[in-house]
């Protein structure tokens, strides 16, 4: 199984120090160096062993792997840092959210070193940020997209989709703009709608007591409102176009519910409800089949 000497991280707090951890549970990585903005929030995944040591854009000189794990606005700045650093040897790839702006930031930051670069994005998370929050287990088996350049060599390729896989993940293949769209609609929208709810329901003269008497049901439809709202703006507006499709989309579909709902046509509700009910206890299954044929080649039970 590949395993690397040196991995630089890039941001160590949910994305980057969960990579970290599972690669050390893993007995895969001999040393991790972390990369960031803040000195006391590097300090603190040091301390709770996450990184090994403390480093800069040079850092990456040598290095086998290097990870992005920074909000996407800030993928051309941390590529054009770490260009002129930048070995034969050593493969680079990130964690965002969108990939079509991630790979232009990539065309127009590493030049010829392009081919080094390899976009990755995994499919895992929780509302909690920074360090405290990474979890060696946060990939294992869930799914993580590779969106792979032409100018990519198939064995860097391989070099990342390993990484992952050694944390325990899934390793599926899109091109940019597939997975853009389909983000945009079953991530990026979803974030949108929760986080304009909560607000909505924030701004109200009598929020304290709508909160109040709020239960498991607001709880579970907001929870990703407890996101990083600087990942969330900057993933929005990378995927607008996208986003906006799904948002006008969506749109019209709550316009013809409130037609509904003004016309009192309790058949033509069911059947939206019937239709959403079927297509959730479907998608639930084909989760729950996909899980249990994997502990089943693992040797589970």
């Amino acid at each position: 199984m590949e395993s690397f000497d040196r991995i630089v991280i890039f941001g160590v707090g949910l994305i980057g120090g969960s990579f970290a951890l599972a690669l050390k549970q893993a007995g895969a990585v001999g040393e991790v160096v972390g990369v960031g903005r803040r000195r006391a929030t590097l300090e603190r995944a040091q301390s709770l062993g996450i990184i090994d040591r403390i480093g800069d854009a040079s850092s990456v000189a040598g290095a086998d792997l290097v990870l992005l794990a920074a909000p996407v606005a800030q993928t051309e700045a941390l590529l054009r840092e770490i260009a002129p650093h930048l070995q034969p040897g050593t493969v680079v790839t990130d964690a965002g959210s969108t990939k079509a702006d991630v790979v232009q930031a990539a065309r127009a930051a590493l030049g010829g070193k392009l081919n080094q670069f390899v976009p990755g994005h995994p499919i895992a998370g929780r509302e909690q940020n920074g360090p405290e929050a990474a979890l060696s287990d946060l990939y294992r088996g869930k799914k993580v997209v590779l969106t792979a350049l032409p100018e990519n060599a198939e064995g860097c390729v391989s070099k990342v989709a390993a990484a992952w896989e050694r944390c325990g993940a899934l390793i599926h293949r899109l091109t940019a703009e597939e997975h853009d769209a389909v983000f945009a609609a079953v991530s990026h929208l979803p974030h949108l709608l929760a986080y304009a709810l909560v607000d909505d329901i924030a701004a109200r003269d009598n929020a304290d007591r709508l909160f109040s008497y709020a239960a498991s049901g607001f709880r579970d439809f907001t929870r990703i409102a407890g996101s990083s709202p600087e990942m969330w703006r900057d993933i929005s507006l990378a995927n607008r176009r996208a986003l906006l499709a799904e948002l006008d989309a969506y749109a019209a579909q709550l316009s013809q519910l409130r037609a509904m709902l003004a016309a009192s046509d309790g058949a033509a509700l069911e059947q939206v409800y019937a239709r959403a009910q079927s297509a959730r206890q479907a998608w639930i299954a084909a989760i729950e089949a996909a899980e249990q044929k994997r502990s089943y080649e693992q040797g589970g039970d």
